[in-house]
């Protein structure tokens, strides 16, 4: 065999004759042709599926054993394996090699499910790329395209909407029960009420097979431990609706943020009938809704100051222990809601996908910077200087520390009303980690943390220069 991977030929070299080297080439091209054949033949015969392409079965890249069908064609075969395995190509009616790109890029793709990967890397890559449909198979989304359908889909992200169905409700296997027409009729005016005065931080999808199915996810408000959260509640109207308020449960990711919202998922709410109550603070139904729950939890669930949520907490509302506790407990509040976040955008619920990428990539900038404002000593829930103030300020601080290097009389910096006071230490080293872990997600979401990424680097490239 030569170094091309054609067969030799046998013989005298120079001194063959002419009749000699053309019956052997005959005798290749025969051989030859009679190995098409049989791997046309086997290719056909291989599949039910006409499946044309490589094997979804090898994703090793690395071709299998050779089959040896006929001892006449033992050398041909061993040549055309490293070329082309049998079992992983298909030849058309003219005998020529048929390439299916589209099973290959979809087989390479697949080998990086659930990667987050960063922005550039997967605009080199084409396999990693959304394929547009409607532009061919051949055609592939850029990140900036990417990018831009985000958007699109969270700006027109519908507060209410009906899908068809929800395969993960917590209790999507829960049957309803037996309902008659007032039950589907009060459902239905609960949905218009949604449909029309759900506040702007609320969004709501209910099912349209399973009347009983709803899902809401409120954005936590500004002010609070829990602002630019997403928190997520599912809720039942059970067969005796609205005799009885629907049931209700919060997706915690095992975490308990607030007295209210258990790690269980347990919702406490006298309007829910799960803590003790009077007057229109119980269930009434004849006037109590779907709407007023939602509200009541964003209103007096995620509030300010949760620590006083706790049943006799309030009493030392006024008190020094008491707001020490309070400010204790939001440090400990939005290091969980920063967990929540991560756990949302790495398992977003279902029918919510776009909200939750849309919102943290047009927050997550102003997530980022309370992070590290916090951090700097400033209350949880304190409003965050933006940037320009803030390098207004940083020049200011230069220009007097220049002006006051020739005078020792230079007045100290007032401190801050809404710096902390007795904060424990571990609260800045949990919040690095969490900003660290959020700045990735979000940088891999697309939100604008350019100008985080660039503090990390030239902070790196400081700790290397001082480590020489």
């Amino acid at each position: 065999m030569d170094a091309a991977g054609y067969p030799k030929m046998q013989g005298g070299g120079a001194s063959s004759s002419s009749s000699s080297s053309a019956s052997c080439r005959a005798a290749d091209a025969a051989v030859w042709d009679a190995v098409q054949q049989q791997k046309r033949q086997r290719c056909q015969g291989s599949s039910s599926n006409d499946q044309v392409g490589l094997s979804t079965e090898n994703n090793s890249f690395q071709a299998p054993e050779p089959e040896l069908q006929n001892s006449d064609c033992v050398e041909d075969e061993e040549e055309d394996y490293y070329l082309y395995d049998e079992d992983d190509v298909c030849y058309d009616d003219d005998g020529d090699y048929e390439f299916d790109e589209t099973d290959f890029n979809q087989q390479l793709a697949d080998k990086f499910d659930g990667l987050d990967l960063p922005p550039g890397v997967e605009a080199t890559v084409p396999w990693l790329q959304k394929k547009d449909i409607a532009d061919g198979p051949s055609t592939f989304k850029s990140m900036a395209e990417l990018d831009a359908d985000i958007t699109k889909k969270y700006e027109f992200f519908k507060q209410f909407d009906v899908v068809e169905n929800f395969s993960d409700h917590h209790y999507a296997d829960k049957p309803v029960g037996k309902t008659g027409k007032d039950w589907t009729k009060r459902i239905q005016y609960d949905w218009k009420l949604l449909e029309k005065d759900l506040p702007a931080s609320i969004y709501v999808r209910v099912s349209e097979n399973r009347m009983d199915l709803l899902r809401a996810v409120i954005i936590g408000p500004q002010g609070t431990p829990y602002h630019d959260g997403l928190f997520f509640f599912d809720a039942q109207f059970t067969s005796t609706y609205p005799s009885t308020p629907p049931v209700v449960y919060y997706h915690s990711g095992g975490l308990r943020l607030n007295p209210n919202l258990y790690a269980c998922g347990k919702v406490c709410l006298s309007l829910l009938g799960t803590w003790s109550g009077s007057g229109c603070e119980k269930w009434n139904s004849a006037h109590s809704t779907m709407l007023q729950v939602l509200v009541s939890i964003q209103a007096l669930v995620l509030n300010e100051n949760p620590y006083f949520n706790e049943p006799g907490y309030e009493t030392y509302a006024n008190s020094a222990t008491g707001q020490k506790s309070a400010m204790d407990y939001n440090d400990t509040t939005f290091q969980y809601s920063c967990r929540t976040m991560l756990y949302s955008l790495r398992r977003s619920p279902q029918h919510f996908d776009a909200l939750v990428a849309g919102h943290f990539r047009h927050r997550g900038h102003a997530i980022l910077a309370a992070c590290k404002y916090y951090m700097e000593g400033h209350k949880v829930g304190s409003v965050v200087p933006n940037e320009d103030e803030e390098d207004a300020k940083q020049q200011d601080d230069t220009d007097a520390g220049g002006s006051g290097s020739s005078s020792s009389g230079a007045k100290p910096q007032p401190e801050k009303p809404d710096l902390c006071k007795g904060r424990a230490a571990s609260f800045k080293t949990n919040m690095a980690v969490l900003f660290e872990e959020l700045l990735m997600e979000f940088n891999v979401k697309g939100a604008d943390t350019k100008k985080f990424c660039d503090e990390k680097l030239k902070k790196n490239q400081q700790a290397a220069a001082a480590a020489r």
